[in-house]
């Protein structure tokens, strides 16, 4: 458990300065998924994308564009044994890292990296409960629209997501570098697979893109999911129900496997983007999807 500002200055390598870009797809017919309308696509260097996207908003600051990669992980956290990052959410001007140990085997915890506006870091670390998934036990995280609640969840068949206090913005979260408790989970109606990132764009909505290759849970494969709350999240266990929107964009000159990876809702906005490796050799670059409703 570590309180330091040094993994911020390498965390943070990952702004729009620092990408070439292919510029937006507006020659072509915008794709509609659920009601939301492709309106975009940028290309993205893998070195530092491919796991997570997230926009960053900090008070009298243009906003960022915040990328993650495994290659991006700062040496003294691969130290401790976090070798796996996903894909990171922002809330007033703090971004919100998941990472998963990869030393032991199984895995026996998972890690939030949380940024604060000034870039000082701290480490929560939570113990996996004996029914958590260990598998990429920390594949994505997002944070409620109230900043108060911190949802995550695991790759593989799952039907539960996991909910914790938000570090800092909850009062019911540490303050402090420390254990991060669960609070409460909520229980899908349908099961996902390897989600990979997911996000809120309404108090009692996310979005999910997947990276399942099969179709035997939904009508097609690599899905964007659309997760729906009865209410907005209060510390509570609670239910959800689970809408297939379509297959994500799959768009490439090579052949092979693709891997949807984040999700970022910005609110100010009203740009959904999702990150699609394409398959190799082709994958040096990540195409990042734009969508606008209606």
């Amino acid at each position: 458990m570590r309180h330091s500002t040094t993994a911020a200055k390498v965390l943070a390598l990952s702004t729009a300065a620092l990408l070439g870009c292919t510029g937006l797809a507006s020659a072509s017919p915008a794709a509609s998924l659920g009601g939301w309308h492709r309106t975009g696509k940028t290309g993205v260097a893998n070195a530092v994308s491919g796991e997570g996207i997230t926009t960053l908003r900090r008070p009298g600051q243009a906003p960022e564009t915040v990328y993650r990669n495994g290659t991006t992980i700062p040496q003294p956290l691969k130290d401790e044994g976090w070798g796996h990052v996903g894909d990171p959410d922002s809330q007033r001007g703090y971004v919100f890292d998941v990472y998963q140990n990869t030393v032991a085997n199984p895995p026996v915890n998972k890690m939030y990296l949380v940024t604060a506006p000034s870039g000082e870091t701290t480490e929560f670390v939570h113990p996996l409960q004996a029914d958590e998934p260990p598998v990429n036990a920390n594949a994505y995280a997002a944070v409620s629209p109230d900043g108060q609640w911190l949802v995550s969840g695991a790759l593989g068949d799952a039907t539960e997501m996991y909910v914790s206090p938000t570090p800092f913005l909850n009062p019911r979260a540490p303050r402090t570098a420390g254990d991060l408790p669960l609070a409460a989970r909520i229980h899908l109606d349908h099961t996902i697979r390897s989600a990979q990132g997911c996000d809120f764009v309404s108090p009692t909505r996310l979005l999910c893109a997947t990276s399942d290759s099969n179709n035997d849970l939904y009508p097609t494969s690599y899905q964007l999911l659309q997760v729906d709350l009865p209410r907005p999240l209060a510390g509570r266990d609670t239910r959800a129900h689970v809408k297939e929107l379509g297959q994500l964009p799959l768009v490439s000159t090579c052949a092979g496997a693709f891997t949807p990876e984040g999700v970022d809702y910005d609110a100010p906005t009203g740009t959904l983007r999702v990150e699609v490796v394409p398959p190799s050799p082709c994958n040096t670059v990540t195409d990042v999807y734009s969508f606008q409703r209606g």
